[in-house]
């Protein structure tokens, strides 16, 4: 099992986060552009734990040796079910340097849009506190 995938399913913030590197970059599923740094990652990883419901993995692809592994996953979020995928793409160190996710059905997509527009000054927040600490 990926440590990420344990992290998650632990609901461990402080052990997903340690496993992002400083020059992260993350890929939304509704939004354009990509999100550069480990401290907007950590605060968008954040803000998924809160507003996904039932969140779980069904299956990991890739293996430990492995530099690119996909996540499968289904959670609930504001009453829709959401089936993704979380690609993760590790460094040379072992720490997640390209974070993607893929979302279906179209609803589903709408609703973490919605929710996770809702958190976004909470997300600034938290990522420019954190930028602070560094």
């Amino acid at each position: 099992m990926h440590p990420f995938r344990q992290a998650v399913e632990a609901r461990d913030e402080q052990a997903l986060i340690a496993l992002l590197a400083d020059d992260v970059v993350f890929n939304s599923p509704v939004a354009f552009k990509p999100y550069p740094g480990k401290p907007i990652t950590a605060a968008i990883l954040r803000a998924v734990l809160r507003v996904c419901e039932d969140f779980r993995y069904e299956r990991e692809i890739g293996g430990p040796a492995e530099a690119d592994h996909a996540l499968v996953f289904r959670a609930t979020v504001g009453g829709r079910e959401v089936h993704g995928c979380d690609f993760l793409h590790v460094n040379e160190d072992g720490l997640i340097d390209e974070f993607t996710v893929m979302v279906r059905p179209l609803s589903g997509a709408h609703a973490l849009a919605e929710a996770m527009g809702a958190q976004f000054e909470r997300i600034t927040a938290e990522a420019l506190a954190e930028a602070d600490g560094q």
